[in-house]
């Protein structure tokens, strides 16, 4: 006969906690959930979303592995100082990103990477590369091959001059119609994804100061691009087990950016789902499945 106490305690370990960190003197949002003694998996969200991006997916995976997924400085409910008070960098969110670990005692990790989530990633895998068990990319660019030229153009244009005749085009990506366009490009069903996703990312976004902030992270993305060969290096270097999940509607990074993977990884495992740039919103039972298979592969859990 079940124990109820050990069946809710099991149960428990499912919920997730919203908790606050201060790392050097910034309020880190972050959600928490599985066993404190399970594999980490560390959840790291792209542009312009946070943590909420992850909101369905962390219980399908706290019951094998505990789950940590921070907002970025600037995001969510984390701190949003200004960019007088804080060097809006990748290098920066990186920085905070392994402060937060440090503070959790987390000295290996498997990550989930999606857009910005990505450039935080790769750093930390080459400031920790014993670190890192694990590489989950979902539209989680690491190649040239990966950025379409139609959307780039102007964010590559306004990081190499910025100024009144580049900033309008990135400036656009700030509006409630582009944030929309990020959620429902590639979709074939869009009634599958919730309008709060983009309505919530937009008020964020909205917020007073927060569009010098964005504007900033669009200047410092250039950086990214100069650190591929390194990552690559890594990449053959370490062998690391990669699962690449991507939508293949994706208008922001394409298809070819998860088939690069394959280049230094030779053993990585690569699915297009059908779907856009934010694919749990619409493919949420698909990707799960992925996921969850190639952790139970790579990673040894706690006992269910």
């Amino acid at each position: 006969m079940a124990n109820p106490l050990v069946d809710a305690k099991k149960l428990a370990t499912n919920d997730v906690r919203h908790r606050v960190a201060t790392v050097a003197g910034r309020e880190v949002f972050y959600r928490d959930a599985g066993p404190e003694e399970a594999p980490v998996v560390l959840l790291l969200h792209g542009f312009p979303t946070s943590s909420r991006m992850f909101r369905h997916l962390i219980p399908r995976l706290a019951d094998r592995y505990r789950v940590i997924a921070p907002d970025h400085v600037g995001f969510g409910r984390s701190a949003t100082p200004s960019p007088e008070e804080f060097d809006y960098t990748f290098d920066a969110l990186t920085e905070v990103t392994e402060g937060l670990l440090d503070q959790l005692g987390v000295t290996r990790f498997a990550m989930y990477v999606q857009d910005y989530g990505a450039p935080v990633g790769w750093r930390l895998a080459l400031h920790r590369p014993d670190a890192v068990t694990a590489i989950i990319s979902q539209n989680g660019n690491a190649y040239d091959e990966g950025f379409v030229p139609e959307f780039w153009s102007g964010v590559w244009a306004y990081a190499n001059d910025p100024g009144p005749a580049t900033e309008p085009a990135v400036r656009f990506a700030l509006s409630l119609e582009a944030t929309r366009w990020q959620y429902l490009t590639g979709v074939a069903e869009p009634d599958l994804v919730d309008p709060e996703t983009w309505l919530v990312d937009h008020a964020d976004l909205s917020r007073p100061g927060n569009d010098e902030i964005q504007l900033a992270l669009f200047r410092d993305y250039a950086t990214n691009p100069p650190l591929y060969p390194a990552v690559h290096e890594y990449f053959r270097r370490s062998r690391v087990p990669l699962l690449a999940i991507w939508g293949d509607g994706d208008e922001i990074f394409g298809p070819d950016g998860a088939r690069a993977f394959a280049r230094d990884l030779p053993d990585a495992e690569i699915h297009l789902i059908p779907g856009g740039h934010f694919l749990l919103e619409s493919a949420l039972d698909t990707a799960t499945g992925y996921i969850r298979g190639f952790l139970g592969r790579t990673l040894t859990s706690v006992p269910t």
